[in-house]
């Protein structure tokens, strides 16, 4: 696994490298095996950002993401500037120069009353009986899928990344904010880009044709509204309207954050199951197992490695850690999920784990910004499992599990392709 020497400010520590290929092919053991269980946290880096102190273990980061003491802005912290390690992340990859303010003006990089204000404005969209009420419409979607899945298949085997758990995720919040169909395709395939891994000029272009096509929308919308959230949104007779800037935001947040988890939770789940046949018999058996499974799926091969950084408001101590105010601290979020302190037997697939009682993951996060799409993700996963269970009862994979090719990007844990045999 990759180390180097510290650099200037952190001459007490051999830094980790984030980026290193061990740690992107298996984020789950991987970081499992950073320092010792009951040490202290070591600290990372990766080419154009500052270092920062990695949180591994369960408690640790359910602090992180919860406690007062750390904050996601890294504008509210007092005293001297603090170093925005996602600004220099997303500069580092590619982003094009003065898009940062749609970094800071987006409601993950928010905390407190500006936080409270922007998810409130969004939060009922995204509400367990919304989301119920979108059940139809997320299985007719799949129906269609699976019905066109045959065509695909080359020789047999047919890609379930590219021709199912890619295109479900992506047309309902397209649906949901009415991104036109003509564009949708567009919209995947720069929110694809954002999310694969990819640096330099591609990332910056799909980047800013995204924010073009969210400022296009608005003005669609605001010409033309319709009954869905951005015109919504953008009802002139609202007290709470949103900035153009932060509306940018939202859309683009939406649609990147709003789908990919989604997509890669039904593709590792997918593979998950089919490489273990005793778990796929019981789900098979038992059809009300499959919320428990999705939660399941989501802490033993979520596609979330990490989380934003946050950033600590004053000099306090993280487990055995000394953090000073201003220093960072990136979750990692898979690693959470498999610490043996807080999971029994984490490193197996147990489908009725949270059914026999509550071992809470960190897959979607932990207070405040607890994934606001959560309710949504795990419904279109419930469903798209269901429905590609039941049509399909001999699917199988059309290769070892340890050939299958994953993305190279080390904040998702995703599979480029799943080819099966129907």
């Amino acid at each position: 696994m990759g180390m180097q020497e510290a650099g200037i400010g952190d001459t007490d520590h051999t830094l980790m490298d984030l980026a290193d290929q061990e740690l992107v092919r298996d984020p789950f053991t991987s970081y499992a095996r950073i320092g010792e269980p009951d040490g202290p946290m070591v600290r990372g880096c990766m080419p154009g950002v500052d270092p920062m102190w990695v949180a591994t273990r369960h408690d640790d980061i359910r602090t992180v993401m919860s406690d007062p003491r750390f904050t996601i802005d890294a504008t509210t912290v007092p005293g001297a500037p603090v170093a925005h390690r996602t600004e220099q992340t997303w500069q580092a990859r590619g982003m094009h120069a003065d898009h940062e303010k749609y970094l800071r003006a987006g409601i993950f990089d928010a905390d407190g009353a500006d936080h409270r204000r922007l998810r409130g404005l969004v939060t009922a969209a995204f509400s367990p009986g919304r989301v119920a009420a979108l059940r139809p419409r997320i299985d007719a979607i799949a129906a269609q899928l699976l019905d066109r899945l045959p065509e695909h298949a080359e020789d047999g085997v047919v890609d379930l990344v590219e021709h199912f758990a890619r295109p479900l995720p992506i047309t309902v919040i397209c649906e949901l904010i009415a991104v036109p169909e003509a564009d949708r395709d567009r919209w995947r395939a720069r929110s694809a880009t954002l999310t694969a891994g990819t640096c330099g000029d591609e990332l910056g272009d799909a980047l800013a044709g995204m924010v073009d096509d969210a400022h296009t929308l608005i003005a669609t919308h605001t010409a033309h509204p319709g009954n869905d959230l951005i015109s919504d949104l953008l009802d002139p007779h609202r007290h709470d309207r949103l900035s153009t800037d932060e509306l940018v935001a939202l859309i683009t947040n939406l649609v990147v954050a709003g789908h990919i988890t989604t997509v890669n939770l039904i593709a590792n789940g997918t593979e998950a199951l089919l490489a273990h046949p005793g778990q796929l018999a019981l789900l098979r058996e038992d059809p009300a197992l499959m919320p428990y499974a999705v939660d399941e799926l989501m802490r033993y091969c979520g596609p979330v490695v990490r989380a934003l950084p946050r950033y600590a408001t004053c000099d306090t101590t993280l487990g055995n850690t000394p953090v000073r105010a201003g220093e960072a601290v990136l979750p990692i979020v898979s690693a959470a999920n498999r610490d043996p302190a807080a999971f029994t037997d984490p490193g197996r697939l147990d489908l009725a784990r949270t059914r026999r009682g509550r071992e809470p993951h960190v897959g979607f996060g932990h207070g405040a910004h607890r994934c606001l799409g959560a309710h949504l993700a795990q419904e279109e996963t419930a469903a798209a499992l269901t429905a590609l269970l039941d049509r399909f009862p001999d699917l199988r994979l059309a290769t070892g599990p340890e050939h299958l090719q994953r993305g190279n990007n080390p904040v998702n844990w995703h599979l480029k392709a799943l080819p099966v045999r129907l």
